[in-house]
């Protein structure tokens, strides 16, 4: 698979990366055995970068992709966390001790002595712009503890703010056929800067796979189900934010688009890998066969000119006069 240069860890990953949030919580259960699975199948397939948080399954997530690399002997897989979400929110909670506490915690999870990236997750936007929550994270690299920082954020502005934070590696945002908002500043700035992006909920929590229409339900531990209106956490994270009965018309406007002999889940990660600055993707993946459906995006050519416009005539008819400038 190709390998793409991680902003400024300097590290190397997979265009295709794998988000691991479903393997914790909130997207229903999940047996471990399967969970390892996954792991299994995407790594054979190429995926060489893990993205996991503290907070998904309080720490199952990270527990589960310790005990497979550390199991299976492997050691070239970049495996990237986030902090920060386990505590009710606010600025006042990302302290130096809050932030040796939980990453000491996701080190032990994930059995490392040092987190190759730690990323803030989502923290409130004060948070961007307060110096003593970098100089804390710079104090965690110096002792080691971690070996490069990154934010995890909601708005655009918010990742303007750490880009130009001078030792932020990475900025992980939510980009897709129906979130552009970040193609106009974010990636040109993130480029100049070198910063790494990562690109998350890239089928729109599971609308640009093609399978859902008006019938489709969801579990009731699923945050398809219970956060459609923000009520746990950002709104922007449940279906990219966009109305449900919306981003369906959206997936059957682009459908005629999807190359031939891919999927419209490949089609829609395809579009992210070509997006210029996109370090990597981390589609999420419940079994195998999808973790490897997921990984053969990377194979498929760049779209023409042409696709990409009607992806845009989509998005600026449909998505943005319900989103506008929110995201």
């Amino acid at each position: 698979m190709e390998q793409r240069i991680l902003g400024r860890t300097g590290r190397s990953v997979s265009v295709v990366g794998l988000g691991t949030w479903q393997l914790g919580a909130d997207w229903g259960e999940v047996r471990e055995d399967d969970a390892l699975a996954v792991l299994g199948a995407a790594y054979d397939s190429g995926v060489r970068f893990f993205d996991t948080a503290d907070a998904y399954g309080d720490g199952r997530s990270e527990r589960t992709i310790g005990t497979f690399l550390h199991s299976h002997g492997i050691d070239d897989v970049v495996v990237a966390t986030k902090a920060g979400r386990r505590l009710p929110q606010s600025a006042e909670i990302y302290t130096l001790d809050n932030l040796r506490a939980w990453t000491d915690r996701s080190r032990e999870n994930l059995g490392v002595d040092r987190l190759d990236l730690v990323q803030l997750h989502c923290p409130p936007t004060a948070v961007y712009s307060t110096d003593a929550v970098f100089d804390a994270l710079d104090t965690l690299v110096e002792e080691g503890r971690v070996a490069n920082y990154g934010v995890s954020v909601e708005t655009r502005a918010e990742a303007l703010t750490a880009i130009a934070r001078p030792n932020v590696a990475t900025v992980q945002l939510i980009l897709n056929m129906l979130r552009l908002g970040p193609l106009a500043e974010v990636l040109p700035a993130a480029r100049a800067a070198n910063v790494g992006i990562i690109a998350r909920v890239p089928l729109a929590s599971g609308l640009l796979s093609g399978k859902y229409d008006e019938n489709t339900t969801f579990a009731a531990n699923d945050h398809r189900t219970y956060n459609r209106e923000g009520k746990a956490f950002d709104v922007g994270e449940t279906f990219s934010g966009v109305d449900f009965a919306t981003g369906l018309e959206a997936v059957r406007r682009l459908a005629p688009l999807v190359p031939a002999g891919a999927t419209m889940a490949q089609f829609a990660l395809r579009w992210i890998i070509d997006q210029s600055g996109v370090s990597t993707v981390i589609p999420g993946a419940r079994d195998p066969r999808q973790a490897q459906a997921n990984a053969a995006a990377a194979g498929l050519e760049p779209l023409s000119d042409e696709t990409v416009a009607a992806v845009d005539q989509v998005y600026r008819e449909l998505i943005a006069p319900g989103i506008g400038d929110r995201w």
